[in-house]
């Protein structure tokens, strides 16, 4: 291996490698650690080792992937695909080999460590309202006396029987419409879509007789991470089954910037990323629907949510506009329109809905959490964050609510992280370090044992400890502040210093010794691990701060964590972080999946949305790239938890050690301080 090799970069892990030509791309991921999965060794046969090559200009990985980066499709190859079918443009790693540079993206199922999507259907109680309902009516027969279609005598028979005046059907409704009169002895069972009371109802659907089934409604969750689905019951409100998927552009930019940029730089770059992210939602589709063995066709309305930049790519508008100020939405209107019209595989009458956006990068995932945490109608005053790679922030009362996004990037979800990984198995989400031997103790996913438990290592089975979490890097992080592992500058001491050998050097830096597998692959806490979550923390306490300004006030009555991310969130350990203001821990909870929840009121209640869509209008929103206290909030939030914030209430639940370290050799910390500040 040698500085003049192919570069190779496998996403979505981002690890990187430079390997000799014709090294096929299972040996390059073997030698880098990187998920992909075989189980035939690499014969070809099990088609377990798929991966999918990119092709163009990637600036944020400094590489440029050509058609010919990887050998000409073989044999075995051929053979695979004519036996069992492969997707287009899939390989086998084991059979392409290197032949340039290039990015490879490992798609879900090639993983070992398949991620745990963690967007489950939070408990809600909601009033049944919705926008699409079943309806029994007696039709008239047709007479030759009064001739008139069989469209128009259902139709007068709604509005006599259920007050349904100007329900309209389309050709569609016609096809369906005779045979099912007529097998039905002239009573029918009819699906009508409301819509939003001001146009015309639309009928859906004809069943002969009383239809025995019900209707479903799926709600959408498109997040720059996770794509979440929610399948409900439109008549019960039942949730059937939930899914979710890692979003798919994650290969094409891990940030809401890195995704405009890619869709600027590369022509038909947009159009790709739609396409991923319609067919996440598709396979979600299919994945629901299986679970609650209800069929595709049965699924008659869907509700999406996402910031603006997924919101844009979902509808197949390029996000180039939300890349530079002024941030132009196309709309900040809620939508309604068919299915069809972005490709989604389910009823082929169905009606899609998406919430209003708020403003250039406050979307609609944040106006489905206004709708989920309401704190348009609080009493007291809350500070509302929905924590992801693009964070939400709400703050208000009965009185005024604000709002803004803040590019927290993706290190809250292990992404930048030496050691971090997806929320999947074995991945360590839970950490304690005893203050005075320096030691640590940690859980993982899918094991309820700490890891000083007796039969840890035998409960962990045959994957053991994989990697960190987000939810684990926060802990692990605070926890080396309350224990004097590192500095409010974030610096990590020596070994001499901190008074523990599992500082251990790494470069010019120090790292914490974490967890050594029993193969002597070391987990580690490095220096620039730190500097990534000091930069999110900051970014995302900034955006607070700038709304407490803009209200006039120094603390917040109570504070929400939301988001997938969110919901696993130690309110203690947040605040150790300095991720959000000072505020009394039983006074911070966590509201989960509240966009998702959000999307699901709205496909349950149809005046849920008229009154998201006047809430949005009515939220001020607070544009952070473009006021000049940010940066200035920014650098005092990059020290852990405060440079000059004073935080009275956690300062009485712990102790901060008064540690300095910023003399061992941390030059790297000091130039990324020295950026921030100019």
């Amino acid at each position: 291996m040698s500085d003049t090799d192919p570069l190779v970069v496998f996403t979505p892990s981002g690890k990187r490698g430079r390997f000799a030509v014709g090294t096929p791309i299972l040996t390059a991921a073997r030698a880098l650690g990187v998920d992909l999965d075989s189980v035939c060794g690499g014969r070809g046969i099990c088609s377990k080792c798929q991966v999918a090559p990119q092709f163009g200009e990637f600036s944020k990985h400094g590489v440029t992937s050509a058609e010919d980066a990887l050998s000409e499709w073989n044999a075995v190859e051929e053979r695979y695909r004519a036996k069992r079918g492969m997707i287009d443009g899939r390989r086998l790693g084991c059979q392409a080999t290197v032949q340039g540079d290039v990015v490879v993206d490992v798609p879900p199922e090639s993983q070992v460590h398949k991620q745990v999507v963690r967007k489950r259907a939070e408990a809600r109680e909601i009033v049944m309202d919705p926008a699409t309902r079943l309806y029994y009516v007696e039709v008239a027969e047709p007479d030759m006396e009064h001739p008139s279609g069989d469209l128009e005598r259902l139709q007068e028979a709604l509005a006599a029987q259920w007050g349904l005046a100007h329900a309209v059907g389309d050709l569609r409704t016609l096809q369906m419409l005779q045979p099912a009169l007529r097998e039905g002895g002239w009573k029918v069972t009819v699906a009508v879509h409301h819509g939003d009371g001001l146009g015309p109802a639309r009928i859906i659907q004809v069943w002969p007789g009383f239809h025995e089934g019900s209707i479903y409604g799926a709600a959408f969750d498109v997040g720059s991470t996770t794509v979440a689905c929610h399948l409900c019951d439109l008549v019960t409100g039942e949730v059937l089954a939930s899914s979710g998927l890692m979003n798919p552009q994650i290969r094409f930019g891990e940030d809401l910037m890195s995704r405009v940029s890619y869709a600027m730089m590369n022509p038909g770059g947009a159009a790709a990323m739609t396409k991923a992210v319609r067919e996440a939602a598709n396979a979600l589709i299919g994945q629901v629907a299986a679970e609650a063995r209800v069929d595709r066709e049965e699924i008659v309305e869907a509700v999406f949510v996402g910031n603006p930049v997924m919101h844009h790519l979902l509808l197949g508008i390029d996000p180039k506009e939300l890349g530079w100020a002024p941030f132009a939405l196309a709309t900040n209107s809620a939508l309604n329109f068919w299915s069809t019209e972005i490709g989604m595989e389910m009823h082929p009458n169905a009606r899609i809905y998406i919430l209003p956006c708020i403003a250039g990068h406050v979307g609609a995932d944040a106006a489905a959490v206004a709708l989920s945490e309401g704190p348009n109608v609080s009493d007291d005053l809350v500070l509302v964050v929905d924590v992801g790679t693009n964070a939400e922030i709400l703050l208000g009362d009965r009185r005024q609510v604000l709002a803004c996004s803040s590019p927290t990037g993706p290190a809250f979800e292990g992404a930048q992280i030496s050691a971090g990984q997806r929320a999947a198995p074995g991945a360590i989400e839970k950490v304690e370090i005893d203050p005075a031997t320096k030691e640590p103790r940690f859980r993982v996913i899918g094991c309820e044992l700490w890891s000083d438990d007796p039969g840890f290592a035998a409960a962990l089975g045959r994957e053991g400890v994989t990697g960190i979490c987000g939810s684990g890097i926060i802990e692990v992080i605070a926890e080396m502040r309350l224990a004097g592992v590192i500095d409010e500058d974030g610096a990590i001491g020596s070994a001499a210093a901190a008074g523990t050998g599992r500082c251990v050097p790494d470069g010019r830096t120090h790292a914490y010794l974490l967890h050594e597998t029993p193969e002597g692959r070391r987990i580690l806490v490095t220096q620039a691990d730190v500097r990534a979550i000091q930069l999110a923390k900051a970014a995302l306490y900034a955006g607070a701060r700038l709304l407490m300004d803009r209200r006039g006030v120094k603390k917040v009555d109570r504070v929400i964590l939301a988001g997938a991310f969110g919901a696993h969130i130690s309110p203690k350990h947040a605040m150790v972080l300095g991720m959000i203001p000072d505020c009394p821990l039983e006074k911070v909870s966590s509201a989960g999946n509240a966009a998702g929840t959000g999307a699901r009121i709205a496909l349950l209640n149809s005046a849920a949305r008229r009154e998201i869509e006047s809430v949005v209008r009515r939220i001020e929103k607070v544009e952070t790239a473009t006021e000049p206290r940010f940066q200035e909030h920014f650098v005092n939030a990059i020290a852990v938890p405060h440079k000059t914030d004073p935080f009275p209430v956690l300062n009485g639940v712990v102790t901060l050690p008064a540690v300095a370290f910023g003399g061992s050799g941390d030059e790297e910390g000091g130039r990324r301080r020295r950026r921030a500040r100019g």
